[in-house]
């Protein structure tokens, strides 16, 4: 039994749908890549801030205090946003996982029974063409015992020309 083209365009879609279910992964990480250095910003201006509020201190200078202050607060701010994002950007991700997982053994699945196939069909043929030779070679033996010369052998037992 062939491999019908059915089969085949199976493989090929299975395919194909794991390329795409990797793009989004792909897509979903780079956004969730992106969430993570937004919030390690806000760190760092967090950071900031409070060298700046402590700089301020040793010299006295009150806007500095206060842009300090300021600049806490707002990657404060930023740190309450971002956390519920990431947290819902990295489930994202582990559902694109799991979905290009699924994908990818759908594809292997779709691949192995085409291989096994193959693997049927070429076992079926070296089958036939064993039991081919076998049928000559009997025919061969009877023919030897009637006095009658034998017929050609069939066309694997033939060896090509020899090129000179």
């Amino acid at each position: 039994m062939a491999v019908s083209r059915a089969m085949r365009r199976l493989l090929r879609v299975r395919g194909l749908e794991e390329g795409q279910a990797r793009l989004e992964l792909e897509s979903a990480l780079g956004d969730l890549r992106r969430l993570e250095h937004a919030l390690e910003a806000s760190c760092e201006e967090d950071r900031r801030g409070r060298n700046l509020i402590q700089t301020s201190a040793r010299s006295g200078e009150l806007p500095d205090r206060l842009a300090g202050l300021e600049e806490s607060r707002a990657a404060g701010r930023w740190a309450r946003v971002l956390a519920p994002r990431i947290a819902a950007q990295e489930l994202d991700v582990a559902a694109l996982r799991e979905e290009l997982l699924d994908r990818r053994v759908e594809r292997r699945q779709a691949e192995t029974l085409i291989k096994e196939t193959e693997a049927r069909d070429a076992n079926e043929a070296a089958r036939r063409g064993q039991q081919e030779i076998d049928d000559w070679y009997r025919s061969c033996r009877y023919r030897e015992d009637r006095g009658v010369k034998p017929a050609a052998a069939p066309s694997l037992l033939r060896q090509p020309p020899k090129e000179t």
